[in-house]
Formats: structure tokens, C-alpha cells, sequence
């Protein structure tokens, strides 16, 4: 059984500063590829770095909504001039927080819409954080996405009613651990409506560790097996049919090379 974590923070500590052997227990565990996430100038350059490093390891490189008030041309034109680094694979996270709104809702529009101009120019597809703010996610996509080919939610938190519109557009949708907390019955519903062929798993690792080591407050690759069995369950498969499906899926969308 091989699995991807298509979404994980991997130079965030405590997972950084022990990374060799985070790397192994996820091997042992199944996952075998990993898509490391920047949120700033400063991870976008770490991620890049740490992907180097490691056969299987790809990076995504963008600037998270929660900064989107200190970004100036100069900051996209780096982050351009990353993403066309050998291993990126994707443009993110990026997309609309307005839960926290730690940035004004216009600026996370403005610099949400810059990162789909690159993705765009570069044709790389795009990893989407959008929490609370659901239809003016879809409002920026469907004004500034035209030329982008492959968008996924990542940590979808939606309903299903939400996840059929995303999916009727062509998106993916990637699930965490939530999938597995004892109150997450609307996670649950929603991971029914999507098929597996547009269907991604990932950790959003340090944070967010899978039942049963929820107690456990640090996330790593390697948990992210019990997620696996969670939705395999839901989706009546065999874990090993699950696996290679949901590889398969996202193997074709980051679009990365099968393994010898």
C-alpha cells in the first residue's frame, strides 16, 4: 500500500526539527509521497529546500490568507519566480479566511487572485484554503480562475450540498483527520458524495492528529493511515483498493511521476 499526504507542513516544528525520522515512521506507515506546504516567502523557500532533500517529496509553495496584508508585487514576484523551482508541484496554500480574518477579506481577494494569475501562467493547479468564506471563494475562482486547470479544497469542511457544487466545477476535494472525530458526522456524510477518483487525503500536519491519537497534539504522515481507514470504511472498500485509488487521483492532479 502506497499513500500520498498531499498536504503537510513539514518544516513547521516540532516536525522540522526531527524530520529524517517523521520521514521514516511515515514510510513504515504506508505513506510514501508527501506534498510539503509553504505559507510565507520564508516556508516557500523552506519547503523548496526540504523537498530537495528527500526522493518523494514535493513541494507547494504560496502565501496563506492570514498574511495576505503585508503581500506587495515584489512578494509575488518571488513567489513566482519559487514556483518554477524543479519540485514545486502546486500554487498554496492560498484562498480566504474569514474566520480569523487576520488580513482585511479585500486584501485575501486581491492577493488570492494574484496567486490564479500565476498558477495560470505557469500551469501549476492550485491548493485552496477557504474557511467561512465558501461563496466568495467560488466568486474569485470563477472570475480569476479561467485559466487555471486543477484547483482542490483542501481540508474540506463543507457540506455535501457545498462539496457537489465544488465538484460539478471540476475541483477536487481533500479530507484531514477531522474525518475521524467522534462529533465530525457532517465531515462524514460529505466524504459519500465524493468519488474517488477526485477525492485526496492529507494530514495538515502538526495540527489536527487523527482519532485515535487525537490526544496525541502533534500530527505527522504518519497518522494519517487512520484517516485512510476511516474513509475506506465509509466508502465500503478495501483499504488497499482505497489507497491505490486515492494515490492514483492524486498522482494525476499534482501531476507527479509514477514510482519505479
Amino acid at each position: 500500500m502506497e499513500l500520498i499526504d498531499t498536504h503537510c507542513h513539514l518544516t513547521f516544528e516540532p516536525l522540522a526539527g526531527d524530520v529524517e525520522a517523521v520521514i521514516e515512521r511515515s514510510k513504515t506507515a504506508g505513506v510514501a509521497g508527501w506534498i510539503t506546504v509553504g505559507t510565507d516567502t520564508q516556508e516557500n523557500q523552506k519547503v523548496i529546500e526540504l523537498a530537495n532533500r528527500f526522493e518523494d517529496m514535493y513541494a507547494a509553495v504560496g502565501i496563506h490568507p492570514h498574511y495576505a496584508q503585508d503581500v506587495t508585487a515584489q512578494t509575488l514576484a518571488e513567489l513566482k519566480r519559487l514556483a518554477q523551482s524543479e519540485k514545486v508541484v502546486a500554487i498554496g496554500e492560498t484562498g480566504l479566511d474569514f474566520h480569523y480574518n487576520f488580513s482585511q477579506q479585500q486584501d485575501q481577494k486581491r492577493v488570492f487572485a494574484a496567486h490564479l494569475k500565476i498558477a495560470a501562467e505557469l500551469n501549476l493547479p492550485v491548493i485552496v484554503h477557504s474557511r467561512e468564506a465558501f461563496d466568495e471563494t467560488l466568486e474569485i475562482l470563477d472570475r480569476h480562475g479561467s485559466g487555471v486547470k486543477k484547483v482542490v479544497f483542501h481540508c474540506f469542511s463543507g457540506s455535501s450540498e457545498q462539496a457537489k457544487i465544488v465538484l460539478k466545477k471540476g475541483f477536487y476535494i481533500s479530507f484531514t483527520g477531522v474525518v475521524t472525530f467522534k462529533n465530525a458526522e457532517k465531515a462524514r456524510r460529505t466524504v459519500g458524495v465524493v468519488p474517488v477518483d477526485r477525492l485526496m487525503l492529507e494530514t495538515d500536519c502538526p495540527y489536527m492528529s487523527p482519532e485515535p491519537m487525537r490526544k496525541q497534539k502533534i500530527n505527522e504522515p504518519a497518522l494519517m493511515i487512520h484517516t485512510a481507514k476511516c474513509l475506506a470504511e465509509l466508502k465500503k472498500m478495501a483499504l488497499d483498493d482505497f489507497a491505490e485509488a486515492v494515490t492514483a487521483a492524486s498522482r494525476a492532479f499534482f501531476n507527479l511521476p509514477e514510482k519505479q
